[in-house]
């Protein structure tokens, strides 16, 4: 027989979670299923997202090159 124990948890920095409960006996075998509420609020996003995301960003180094060799071809 599985029983079941329902909390409503904040997640504390760097994803730690934090359940207690009389039911749970030290040595005792548990499975955990995290179910994450949509509360309208973006993801964080990872910084290597950001990568020629911005105005003047470039997605490739070559991309970079080839500007900037225009950019000097424009000066001679």
């Amino acid at each position: 027989m599985i029983n079941t124990i329902k909390q409503e948890i904040t997640v504390r920095q760097r994803g730690v979670i934090e359940i207690r409960s009389p039911e749970l006996i030290p040595g005792m075998l548990a499975e955990v299923v995290i179910l994450l509420k949509n509360t309208g609020e973006s993801q964080p996003r990872r910084l290597s997202n950001l990568i020629g995301a911005g105005k003047g960003g470039f997605d490739k180094p070559e991309d970079a090159d080839r500007f900037i060799r225009r950019e000097r071809d424009k000066w001679e």
